[in-house]
């Protein structure tokens, strides 16, 4: 029996300025215990996506509910506790240190006008700490390169403790390395029943970490299963192209998974 979604979204529309529409009524659910990867071209609506399920914008039409409330019922501050979104980019914020900054993901877990206390602080050292970050924590935000920053703000996504988490491109800008520590860290997490949903442009990754994959292209899904069922020349030739190699990999103890590789025209 499927389990009930946490998060739920019907018929989203969204479209900015332009001829374009970002979304063209998508469908979407994200289950405590699943690790979801939202892939699809640049311009697919990925992003939009991630925004209007966190509530930080308004679709033109359809409804985001969160544990059967409509999240336009709830203030920000509840939100915050229910769901953590680590954007793609974030503005260089001046005089603020890592460890201030992670620390501020616990302040929609204690009461207004409420300090923050040593459990908070423990709770964020240690997601500083699960996110190799734990020698940034003196050092200023504006000092940190790209991928420092990346894990940094997945850090305070985690120190939010919110069953719901949604990352934009948690791996760009890291070395490889530091891809597979974040998204083993996030894998961990759907074990504590978090839905964690991640937009990502990388297929092989994907491929190895989601428990389902949900392919967007032109602002609508094209399709919605296993990574085994979604990466498929079938699936993706008419969304990519023609210029991708298929096949599959054997892993311990695990079922073949398959990989998509970029194969140069002749």
């Amino acid at each position: 029996m499927e389990q009930a979604a946490i998060l739920a979204a019907t018929g989203l529309r969204h479209a900015y300025p332009g001829p374009v529409r970002a979304l063209a009524g998508v469908d979407f659910a994200a289950r405590a215990g699943e690790f979801t990867f939202v892939i699809g071209p640049n311009g697919s609506g990925k992003s939009t996506l991630l925004r209007i399920l966190a509530g930080i914008l308004a679709p033109d039409a359809g409804e985001v509910r969160l544990e059967g409330r409509s999240l336009t019922e709830l203030a920000a501050r509840e939100r915050a506790r229910r769901i953590a979104l680590v954007p793609q980019y974030l503005p260089v914020l001046p005089e603020v240190l890592v460890a201030d900054f992670v620390l501020s993901g616990r302040y929609a877990r204690v009461p207004r006008w409420t300090a923050l206390g040593a459990d908070d602080r423990r709770i964020a050292a240690s997601a500083l700490a699960d996110c190799d970050a734990g020698e940034l924590a003196c050092r200023g935000m504006d000092e940190l390169s790209g991928g420092q920053r990346q894990r940094v703000l997945v850090a305070r996504a985690v120190a939010q403790e919110a069953p719901v988490l949604l990352v934009d491109e948690p791996t760009n800008a890291l070395d490889p390395e530091h891809q597979i520590q974040v998204l083993d860290l996030l894998a961990r997490l759907t074990c504590t029943d978090r839905a964690v949903v991640v937009v990502s442009h990388d297929l092989n990754l994907a491929s190895q970490y989601a428990t389902r994959l949900v392919l967007l292209d032109e602002g609508r899904v094209v399709k919605d299963g296993a990574p085994e069922d979604v990466l498929t020349r079938a699936v993706l030739e008419p969304v990519y192209g023609a210029q991708l190699h298929y096949g599959s990999w054997d892993v311990a103890g695990r079922a073949a998974r398959p990989y998509v590789l970029p194969r140069r025209g002749s």
